[in-house]
């Protein structure tokens, strides 16, 4: 079992940052991490994914450029920095994870774990 609590949301202007935090405890070694986000009215859309070993990243086009998802293991804590943040962005972000890294990662179906997410508002 593995658990997953997000933190690090939060209401920024168009423009800023917010760096995203999730927490993992339980049997998580070996475990591919992940993002997702799901805004009003939208289906849930893939945002970030990175292995075990922090060697493969992976992002969404809508993302690339702007954000960085990276882990410690040590930790067991992966990130997200969300830099140049538009009002598109505004969402509730969930973590997930699952091992390995799902072949069809960016369906949110793949994951085994799903955290309950943390809100992100991004004011125009």
């Amino acid at each position: 079992q593995v658990q997953l609590v997000e933190s690090g949301g939060g209401l920024v202007q168009a423009g800023g940052s917010l760096r995203l935090s999730c927490s993992a405890s339980g049997r998580t070694w070996g475990y591919a991490m992940g993002w997702f986000r799901q805004a009003p009215g939208k289906e849930g859309e893939f945002v970030a994914g990175i292995s075990w070993s922090g060697l493969t990243t992976l992002y969404a086009d809508s993302v690339k450029g702007r954000f960085t998802i990276s882990r410690d293991n040590a930790k067991s804590t992966m990130y997200l920095q969300m830099n140049s943040l538009k009002s598109e962005d505004t969402a509730l972000y969930s973590c997930a994870a699952d091992a390995p890294l799902p072949t069809n990662y960016e369906s949110g179906l793949s994951w085994h774990y799903r955290g309950q997410g943390t809100q992100v508002t991004v004011s125009s």
